[in-house]
């Protein structure tokens, strides 16, 4: 099986370059991983230390951030490089302050791998969630390089636990400890012969804990707002907005709306903005007079996470669909009610926040107009929801901490 993987992973790089010629994504993942080695030889001279955290792509990164600065603060000498698998993961965070380097993890081909290796001489490593690459892993067991899981998450379902998943299973031995969100997690490893392992949780809590902390304070949205009630739909995709689109229009004016559309993308927005009867405005059209519209149209990245502060209640986007589920953690820390679509059985955390009554799942757009209704009209209702998503949030921080006594207290 370790042959016939090889076999595949040599055909991935002859074919991707000539597919991406028809696939746009799909260019910026071949184009993007030309200049990778150089960027290496150029930026990581032979007496840097460096610690190396691979995410797969920007939920995963988020993930790792509590860590990469738990790191620089205990070890301040050591060069942080950060690897992502996608190009969303990538060219979105590929100037981001807190790494020294950034770059496209290199196909996990044999060759590829050593040559990676050689130029970054590795420290320590760190996976983010379920990013296990069977040679990368193999060779760092070679070179005896301590490397670790981290807010790690196992299902039954996958590769390592089939009958036939042996010499998967085997790359898992390289990992020195496996620091995994859940119970379950930990189960089918143990189960599996697999003892270093413990429950540490996902240290995107103690990311989004932080957020609160900050300044997020946004004179454009206050100016908008102009005191009123606050409904916010983040990261959503044309499938969210046909669940919203009945509700916005027949909103009561004591309600404001904020829509910050995954993907920004003018011929997007503009059939957003045909779907809606109230009167909308974009953030990058300068308005002079935003207090005189009924929805904000966010077509930027990076402010979503102070935006949520000023909700009253969220819709996180992704579930409407099979995009996938988008991050409830960023706005739940700020003690609000959290709405999704019906697809987030893969999602646990968003199943726990439902179970405890902090999230509502709608499947339709009356669902979800009777859901936004009841949360608007009675006021006692929506915050005691939204003092659930916050204490859910507060009850689950601590997996940075857990990493962290496992690397230098263990040790003192």
């Amino acid at each position: 099986m370790y042959i016939l993987y090889n076999f595949f992973v040599g055909l991935a790089e002859f074919l991707l370059p000539i597919i991406a010629i028809f696939k746009p994504r799909l260019k910026l993942f071949v184009e993007g991983r030309k200049e990778v080695f150089n960027k290496l030889k150029a930026e990581i001279g032979q007496n840097d230390r460096v610690i190396w955290f691979h995410a797969a792509s920007l939920g995963e990164f988020e993930q790792a951030v509590p860590v990469i600065e738990m790191v620089k603060a205990e070890m301040p000498n050591r060069k942080v490089l950060v690897t992502f698998f996608s190009p969303s993961g990538y060219e979105n965070k590929k100037k981001h302050p807190l790494a020294d380097v950034i770059t496209y993890l290199p196909m996990d081909s044999p060759r590829k791998v050593k040559k990676f290796l050689k130029i970054v001489a590795p420290e320590l490593v760190f996976f983010v969630k379920y990013e296990i690459w069977p040679n990368y892993l193999k060779e760092l067991r070679k070179q005896k390089i301590r490397n670790f899981l981290i807010s790690g998450v196992f299902r039954e379902n996958q590769v390592f636990f089939k009958s036939y998943g042996g010499w998967m299973r085997k790359s898992l031995q390289t990992f020195e400890h496996f620091f995994v969100q859940n119970k379950t997690s930990e189960a089918l490893l143990k189960n599996h012969n697999f003892d270093n392992v413990s429950i540490s949780g996902d240290t995107r809590f103690d990311r989004v804990s932080r957020q609160i902390e900050y300044n997020n304070k946004l004179a454009f949205v206050e100016e908008f707002l102009q005191g009123k009630l606050c409904i916010v739909a983040g990261s959503t995709w044309p499938e969210d907005e046909d669940l919203l689109i009945d509700y916005i229009n027949s909103a009561a004016e004591k309600v404001k709306f904020i829509i910050a559309p995954h993907e920004i993308k003018e011929e997007k927005i503009q059939e957003l903005q045909k779907k809606l009867k109230k009167t909308s405005v974009r953030y990058t059209e300068n308005h002079q007079d935003l207090a005189g519209f009924d929805v904000l149209i966010i077509d930027t990245i990076g402010l979503l996470g102070k935006i949520y502060s000023y909700a009253d209640v969220a819709y996180v986007g992704g579930a409407a669909g099979n995009s996938g589920l988008h991050n409830i953690l960023e706005p739940a820390t700020f003690g609000i009610p959290i709405v999704i679509g019906p697809n987030f059985s893969k999602f646990p955390e968003a199943i726990k926040l439902q179970q405890l009554a902090g999230l509502f799942s709608v499947a339709t757009a009356q669902e979800a107009s009777s859901v936004f209704q009841k949360l608007i009209d009675d006021k006692a209702f929506r915050r005691k929801t939204g003092m659930i998503s916050g204490h859910f949030i507060n009850s689950n921080t601590g997996a940075t901490a857990a990493i962290r006594n496992y690397l230098f207290d263990k040790n003192d």
